[in-house]
């Protein structure tokens, strides 16, 4: 399988820490390109990726570099909306609601699949993420990657029409489990609020998972090699740092994510 030049695949590792990666063994990822230290836009799944649909790409705002500072200059910018413009030209200006309506409206196709519930297109709350896909799949758990990769395999065009391509990954969300994993998924060493937590257990699991992850996406990062993809992680989580377990906290842990990019050929169609 080999995609249009110009299609762009974009990936969430969800909860993934920045530390996490720069620990992992994870040579496929690495491919992608240089990482760097981000902040995340949010704190939890539906705000981050609501943050990205609109064009707000984890970013380091001490570097002003095009790309790694989405405020200097974007990857994905919504024309019309109130974002400041950047001092460096967007990689892709868009119009639409979100940044996928705006790829289908050049005439690609927009297909996705995202792991955590946040995403099951049956809640009225997910469809605010999902409704501007022409096909999406919700697996109906955080441990399926080999059928979303199948998924998207299966729905990227063998012709010459570009894909938007969106993949949520769930085994590095807590529990840290994934097929074939030598722990049990039903303990979870990161709760909220917790009193049996353990730091290092959960350290070793997301890492684990990241690596059982990064075989699972070598066929899918091997079709977009020659086209451009985006990898980040939405948020982090939080590990015991000032007493304070998993996301949805504003912490230094929770925005740190990790983020790499390969641009490489500038979105076709019409806009």
């Amino acid at each position: 399988m080999t995609v249009h030049p110009s299609s762009v695949l974009l990936v969430t590792l969800d909860s993934c820490r920045y530390d996490t990666f720069a620990a992992a063994n994870v040579p496929h990822l690495d491919k992608v390109g240089p990482l760097h230290r981000a902040y995340a836009p949010g704190t939890f799944t539906f705000s981050s990726h609501a943050a990205m649909f609109m064009g707000f790409t984890p970013g380091r705002p001490d570097e002003l570099q095009p790309y790694v500072n989405p405020k200097f200059g974007r990857i994905f910018r919504l024309s019309g909306g109130g974002a400041h413009p950047g001092q460096h030209p967007p990689f892709v200006s868009l119009d639409g609601c979100d940044i996928v309506d705006g790829f289908r409206r050049r005439g690609y196709l927009t297909v996705g699949s995202g792991a955590v519930r946040w995403f099951d297109p049956q809640t009225e709350t997910s469809r605010t993420l999902v409704q501007s896909f022409e096909r999406f799949f919700y697996p109906g758990n955080t441990h399926s990657l080999r059928r979303q990769v199948e998924f998207l395999r299966d729905n990227i065009p063998a012709d010459d029409r570009p894909v938007f391509a969106f993949l949520n990954v769930g085994e590095t969300h807590v529990p840290y489990w994934h097929v074939g994993a030598d722990w049990a998924r039903s303990v979870n060493p990161c709760v909220a609020f917790g009193t049996d937590n353990d730091a290092e257990e959960c350290r070793r699991r997301q890492r684990l998972c990241l690596e059982f992850v990064e075989g699972q996406l070598a066929e899918l990062l091997a079709a977009f090699e020659n086209a451009n993809v985006v990898m980040c992680a939405d948020h982090g989580d939080a590990w015991g740092e000032d007493g304070l377990w998993e996301h949805g906290i504003h912490h230094p842990a929770v925005l740190e994510v990790p983020l790499m990019f390969r641009l490489q050929q500038q979105p076709s169609g019409g806009g």
